[in-house]
């Protein structure tokens, strides 16, 4: 934050010297314009032009050439004329140079102030505070998500309107099991930034969760208002999927989870939601869409794998705890290459990984000779890893045409 202000008043330097330059030549203007005052003969030009002109009036109303009404009249134009360059000649006092000078640093001191306070209101000084907490944290040999929570609490308190904050917090809330807290971050968000579709969808599901998974009045509420503005919210319409499947709806839950990956941007979450229109498929009777099943037939090149829990991490999450299949280039460079998901109590399984589980056209197995396999478990749910996951990985794995052993993936790590 030091560094900031540095730069702050290095910026505002050359708008203070603008105004200090002026100084400089102050005294040299100022004794310019008094010797051109000096020197100016304009007014001994007018009068002599006017006398002149006089002269030759009164030589032509002796001659007879001109009456004395004319004459009159023309003798009035000059006087007019006379008086009107005189005025225009007028000068004020000249003031002296230094006269002006305390005003400067006045308005010098009006420019600091002024660019600080704009800066505090609509600079970003806060999001650099937020960016300062995260690398403390991240640095910090005891880190922690718990540390990050604590660090941004302090910060929601120093700037309250800063929804940065409340974004930040309510994930990590959400995640660390705080549903309340979550609710509550959540809810601040949307005071400060508005009803936007996006946040009440959120909204709507951690409410739909904490009630048990029930379509309260409450919950039923905002996904209504969600759906009026926005009738394709992929996130209500995933949680209307899910609570449709928990009623034996599955036809319902598989129109809603198709309506809802058509707006997804995850990728990880739209396998999911493929994952579960498979089993609501299966539930009808129907076959289920791009099993990935080895027995499946294959689409191009692709990888066989086996993936497998190693015997010590056995019983440490419920069978229902999701597990993604991830295939990546071995560089990193590219969007995954395709994902599969399945739960704890499918393991061991066999599954064929291909073009049918890429995430876009432009990133597929299809491109890569080689591939890293990273199968983890997710306690939360969620894509993105969270301490107390569990996973495995294999690095450079053929991809190829399906044929032969699979590959063998262990999962025997935790994230800490």
């Amino acid at each position: 934050m030091t560094l900031l202000w540095i730069a702050f008043a290095l910026l505002l330097l050359p708008a203070l010297w603008l105004l200090v330059a002026p100084l400089k030549r102050a005294r040299a203007l100022h004794d310019a314009q008094r010797d051109h005052e000096v020197n100016d003969r304009s007014a001994e030009q007018n009068v002599a032009i006017y006398q002149r002109r006089l002269a030759s009036l009164e030589a032509a109303l002796e001659r007879g050439d001109t009456d004395e009404a004319s004459y009159e009249e023309d003798r009035l134009a000059l006087e007019r004329g006379l008086l009107e360059d005189t005025e225009r000649l007028k000068r004020a006092p000249l003031k002296p140079s230094a006269a002006g000078r305390l005003a400067v640093p006045l308005v010098m001191l009006g420019v600091v102030v002024a660019s600080v306070l704009w800066y505090q209101q609509e600079g970003a000084e806060g999001d650099l505070a937020l960016l300062a907490v995260q690398r403390e944290v991240m640095t910090h040999p005891e880190g922690s998500a718990q540390m990050l929570v604590e660090r941004l609490e302090e910060q929601a308190a120093r700037q309250p309107n800063n929804p940065n904050v409340w974004g930040m917090l309510f994930p990590l809330y959400r995640d660390g099991g705080q549903s309340r807290q979550a609710i509550d971050a959540l809810e601040r968000l949307i005071e400060i930034e508005g009803r936007q579709p996006a946040l009440l969808a959120q909204l709507a599901q951690i409410e739909f969760f904490v009630a048990g998974r029930r379509l309260t009045d409450r919950v039923q509420s905002l996904v209504d208002e969600t759906l009026e503005k926005n009738s394709s919210e992929p996130t209500v319409l995933g949680m209307l999927g899910i609570e449709a499947f928990d009623r034996g709806a599955y036809q319902e839950a598989i129109d809603n989870w198709r309506r809802a990956i058509a707006g997804m941007n995850d990728p990880a979450t739209g396998e999911a939601l493929r994952q579960g229109i498979q089993i609501a498929q299966q539930r009808l009777g129907q076959t289920p869409e791009g099993a990935p099943l080895a027995d499946a037939e294959p689409q191009g090149p692709g990888i066989l794998a086996r993936v497998r829990l190693d015997d010590e991490l056995v019983g440490r999450l419920d069978d229902t705890t999701a597990v993604f299949v991830v295939a990546r280039d071995m560089a990193g460079e590219l969007p995954p290459l395709a994902v599969a998901r399945l739960t704890l109590g499918d393991l061991p399984a066999e599954l064929v990984l291909d073009r049918r589980h890429a995430m876009s056209p432009q990133a597929s197995l299809a491109q890569v000779d080689e591939a890293r396999l990273v199968v983890r478990v997710s306690s939360s749910g969620q894509a993105t890893p969270q301490a107390g996951d569990m996973f495995g990985e294999r690095t450079g794995v053929a991809v190829e045409e399906i044929d032969g052993e699979p590959v063998e993936v262990v999962i025997d790590r935790v994230v800490e």
